[in-house]
C-alpha cells in the first residue's frame, strides 16, 4: 500500500487474473461489486473464489465463460463490498455490555438512576451491579453525577458504572466503602478522584483512579469471557465486519481467543493488542501471526498517553478552554513512555498508543520518533484515536510512518462539546481526517465499540456526512474534513488491513487474498448519503464461506 491518499478514480470491469476454471471454484455473479486497491476503486460484476477461500479473480461477465466449470451463485443484482474492518474496538466489552447495565444514550441523570433501580430489581442476586454508557454531556445539567444519586435506589450492594468512553467511573457509597476510599485517599498518578468542597470523594473516578474501585470488582471467568466474545462476534458478523482490531486484551482473553481459534469457533478475524507492555506482553513473549487458519494475530501492544476529552482527562498542551486550571492527565512521563515503546518494538511488536489530547499525541509522536530514529518503521506503529493534534504535528505522522487509527463516529458524538473543551483554534486539528489524508497519512477507521455503536455503516455515514443520525448539523460539522465514499470505504477495508500489516491477505477483493466479503441491500456508492447509515447487511462471508445470512422478516 502506498502511504499517500489512495486514488479515487474508478476502474470499471477490471479482470485481476485470467485463468481457466479449477474444480471447487465458485463464481458469484450478477452483482455490483466494489473494492479498494492501491490504485483506486475497482468495480466488478463477477467475483470468483476457490475452495480454499481465496479470491481467484474479479471482473465482468466474460469471467463466467472463462470459469464455466465453477459453481455459480446469482447475486440478484445486490451490492458486494469487501468485509469491513474495525481498526479499534473492544470485543469482549461489547459482549459483556449485553449482560450488564447499559446506560448508553440516557438523556438525564434521573433517567440513569431510574434505569439503575430497574436493573437492581431485575437482578436481585447480582453481587456487584456493573455497566457503562453514561455521558453527562448529553444531560440538561452537564455535571458529573455523584454517589448519593445511586444510594437513593441501591445502597445495599456496590454499583460501578463506567462512562461511555471508559475513562471515568461512577460508584455508589457501598462500592467506595469496599474499596476503602476516604478523604485521605490520594489521587494516583494519571488519575483523579472528583471531590466535594470538603475533600470527600463524590463517587466519580477519572482514568487511573478508576482502578481504586475496579480492583475490587469480581472478574468474569473464562466461560463467561468466551460467551461474551461469541455473542459479540455474532453481532459483528451481522453488521458486515469480518475483522476487528481488539485494542487491549489480557492473558485470559488471549487464551480464550487461541482456544476459540483452535476449535474453529472464532468466526471472524481478530487482530489483538496486548493491554500494556508488562505482564501480558512478557507472557506472550513473541508476536503470534495468522493463528487458527489466519483468524488470530496477537502482534501489537496497546499503550496510553492520556484519558478522554469528555471527562477532561485528555492531556493538553494548554489548559482547557472551559476549565482554565486543567490541562488533563498524562499517564506517564516521556521517558517512561519511550521505554515501553522501545521494549515492545524490540520484541517485534507493533505499538498502538491511545492519544486524545494534543499533548498526548505529541508525546506519542516523540516516543516513536526517538525509538524509530526519526524514520518510518516496518512495524507501522500507530496512534489510536489521534483525536486532537496540533496542525504542526499532523505532518509528523507521515514523516514517521505512523498510522492514524481514528473513529469517525467520535466526531459526530463529540461535536456538541469538543469545541467548548478546546476552543475554535485547536479544533482545527481535531477529528481532522482530510488534513491527515492530505498530509499523506494512512487513516484506518473504526468505532471504538462499545464506546460507540459497532455498526460500521454508521462510521461510513459519519465519514462522508460529518453529521449525526438526525442529520445535524446541516451541511456537516466542519464538513471540509469529510471523506469521499471511496476514501471512507478504503479506511474501513484496505487501510485497516495495512494498519495490521495484513494487506497482503486482507482488506480488498484482489487475487490471492481471502474472500472475505459482504452482500448489502443497497448500493453504498449510489444511495443518497443520508441513507448510508440505513444500509442492511444481507450476507457475510469469511474465506469463501457464508457465516451470516439475514433472516427473511416475513418468516
Amino acid at each position: 500500500m502506498k502511504v499517500s491518499r489512495p486514488l479515487v478514480a474508478t476502474v470499471a470491469a477490471v479482470v485481476l487474473l485470467i485463468t481457466t476454471a479449477a474444480r471447487g471454484d465458485t463464481a458469484l455473479h450478477n452483482i455490483s461489486g466494489y473494492t479498494s486497491s492501491d490504485d483506486g476503486l475497482i468495480e466488478f460484476s463477477v467475483l470468483v473464489f476457490d475452495e480454499t477461500g481465496r479470491v481467484v479473480a474479479t471482473g465482468d461477465d466474460a469471467l463466467l465463460e472463462l470459469h464455466s466449470g465453477a459453481e455459480q451463485i446469482d447475486g440478484g443484482g445486490k451490492t458486494v463490498l469487501p468485509g469491513l474492518i474495525d481498526a479499534h474496538a473492544h470485543v469482549a466489552g461489547l459482549g459483556f455490555l449485553k449482560t450488564s447495565l447499559d446506560l448508553a444514550g440516557v438523556p438525564s441523570v434521573d433517567d440513569a438512576v431510574a434505569r439503575i433501580a430497574s436493573y437492581a430489581r431485575e437482578k436481585p442476586h447480582v453481587r456487584w451491579i456493573t455497566g457503562r454508557g453514561w455521558n453527562q454531556v448529553l444531560w440538561p445539567v452537564r455535571e458529573f453525577p455523584n454517589a448519593s444519586q445511586i444510594d437513593a435506589v441501591v445502597s445495599d450492594r456496590p454499583v460501578w458504572l463506567r462512562r461511555v468512553d471508559g475513562h471515568a467511573g461512577w460508584a455508589n457509597s457501598a462500592a467506595m466503602r469496599l474499596a476503602g476510599i476516604d478523604a485521605d485517599t490520594p489521587d494516583p498518578v494519571g488519575g483523579k478522584i472528583i471531590r466535594d468542597d470538603n475533600g470527600h470523594a463524590t463517587g466519580v473516578f477519572i482514568d487511573k483512579a478508576m482502578g481504586l474501585i475496579g480492583a475490587h470488582v469480581p472478574q468474569p471467568n473464562k466461560m463467561e469471557g468466551r460467551a461474551a466474545i461469541k455473542a459479540a462476534v455474532e453481532t459483528l458478523l451481522s453488521e458486515g465486519m469480518t475483522s476487528v482490531h481488539d485494542a487491549g486484551i489480557g492473558i485470559e482473553n488471549a487464551e480464550i481467543y487461541m482456544s476459540m481459534a483452535d476449535d474453529g469457533e472464532l468466526g471472524m478475524r481478530i487482530y489483538a493488542m496486548t493491554g500494556g507492555a508488562d505482564d501480558v506482553l512478557d507472557a506472550i513473549g513473541k508476536p503470534i501471526y495468522a493463528y487458527g487458519n489466519d483468524h488470530l494475530d496477537i502482534s501489537s501492544v496497546k499503550l496510553y498517553t492520556d484519558g478522554a476529552l469528555g471527562s477532561r482527562g485528555a492531556a493538553m498542551i494548554e489548559p482547557y478552554s472551559d476549565d482554565p486550571e486543567n490541562r488533563g492527565l498524562p499517564f506517564w512521563t516521556q521517558e517512561e513512555l519511550d521505554a515501553m515503546v522501545q521494549k515492545s518494538n524490540d520484541m517485534g511488536f507493533q505499538v498502538g498508543i491511545h492519544a486524545i489530547g494534543d499533548l498526548g499525541n505529541r508525546m506519542a509522536l516523540d516516543a516513536f520518533d526517538r525509538v524509530q530514529g526519526g524514520e518510518p518503521s516496518a512495524l507501522r506503529n500507530r496512534i489510536e484515536h489521534s483525536q486532537i493534534v496540533t496542525l504542526d504535528d499532523i505532518p509528523r505522522f507521515a514523516e514517521l510512518g505512523v498510522i492514524a487509527s481514528m473513529q469517525a463516529t467520535h466526531a459526530t458524538s463529540d461535536k456538541n462539546m469538543a469545541e467548548d473543551r478546546i476552543g475554535p483554534q485547536r479544533i482545527l486539528g481535531g477529528y481532522a481526517w482530510r488534513r491527515m489524508l492530505d498530509a499523506g497519512v494512512v487513516l484506518a477507521n473504526g468505532s471504538d465499540f462499545p464506546v460507540e455503536l459497532s455498526n460500521p455503516f454508521l462510521g461510513l455515514y459519519a465519514s462522508v456526512t460529518r453529521q449525526d443520525r438526525k442529520g445535524e448539523p446541516e451541511g456537516g460539522w466542519y464538513s471540509d474534513q469529510a471523506l469521499t465514499r471511496a476514501e471512507a470505504l478504503h479506511s474501513f477495508t484496505l487501510a485497516g488491513a495495512f494498519a495490521a500489516r495484513q494487506e497482503d491477505r486482507l482488506g480488498s477483493l484482489e487475487q490471492g487474498k481471502w474472500a472475505d466479503f459482504i452482500i448489502i441491500d443497497r448500493d453504498y456508492f449510489t444511495v443518497p448519503a443520508a441513507e448510508i447509515d440505513d444500509i442492511v447487511v444481507l450476507e457475510t462471508w469469511v474465506a469463501g464461506k457464508q457465516v451470516y445470512a439475514k433472516q427473511d422478516d416475513s418468516e
